[in-house]
């Protein structure tokens, strides 16, 4: 099994399941996302460059890989990123590209490695006991402004998502604070929150054509502690479509922050 490892914990989730069930890990890490400590959870680790798509499929075909998952986030300032050389299998697919949003990159890199006989799959498929489950999920339930807010920023989301911009939207009494775009949940929670002030309702949808292959909705600790930063009050999820990493230290986060997390 290939693993496209870029930041944060959900490579590290994917390693211990797969290793669980008895799969050999084949890793390649992005070099300034992925974390060093992912060697230890894989059979094969080698860095790459961002761009260096060729050296990427060379090193798969070389340990055998025929199926490809991708998990964690590939800082997006990359697309911009002037110093980033692009080696000619990923200029090809860049001129290619009818725009860069992250569902065109991302579906081209699939039909590449299919073209290489190496299929891209949902990233949750070994992971789906760590799916949000439907309710809420903590001590404390969303009060009726609260749910107000998740009905109104829920509809925002989906509409977000359908043409691809992001997956969270900040909400306060009806009003849209913040959208995410490029930068990412966090730093979405953290400038809406600013707006806001204190009791900020986050919501984080999928797409409404969401493909788990990539860019699958995921919380965990950094979520909440950056809504308690805020002093957001409400996380609003998608049941059954939502990754929760470290899910008993998020909610206990979330507890102690009074923040509610419910799952729609």
């Amino acid at each position: 099994m290939g693993l496209i490892a870029g930041n944060r914990q959900f490579p590290f989730l994917f390693a211990r399941a797969a290793r669980d069930q008895g799969y050999k890990i084949i890793a390649a890490g992005v070099l300034g996302d992925t974390s060093p400590l992912l060697y230890f959870f894989v059979d094969k680790f080698q860095y790459f460059k961002v761009g260096e798509l060729k050296k990427l499929f060379g090193f798969f075909r070389d340990h055998g890989v025929s199926q490809v998952i991708m998990a964690g986030q590939v800082n997006q300032d990359h697309l911009f990123n002037p110093a980033v050389k692009l080696d000619e299998e990923f200029q090809a697919l860049s001129n290619a590209l009818r725009d860069r949003k992250a569902d065109t990159i991302f579906s081209a890199v699939a039909d590449r490695l299919a073209q290489e006989q190496m299929s891209l799959l949902d990233s949750t498929f070994l992971l789906k006991k760590y799916l949000a489950p439907k309710g809420t999920l903590t001590k404390r339930g969303p009060s009726e402004v609260e749910l107000k807010d998740i009905d109104f920023g829920t509809t925002i989301a989906k509409l977000m998502g359908g043409i691809d911009i992001g997956q969270t939207v900040v909400v306060k009494d009806k009003a849209i604070v913040a959208i995410e775009a490029m930068e990412g949940t966090d730093q979405t929670i953290a400038r809406g929150g600013k707006i806001a002030h204190q009791g900020a309702v986050i919501v984080k949808q999928s797409k409404p054509a969401q493909d788990n292959r990539f860019d699958v909705p995921v919380i965990g600790p950094r979520t909440i502690q950056t809504m308690a930063s805020v002093k957001a009050g409400c996380l609003a999820i998608e049941a059954g479509k939502t990754l929760i990493i470290d899910g008993d230290k998020t909610i206990d986060l979330a507890n102690r922050a009074n923040i509610c997390i419910v799952a729609i």
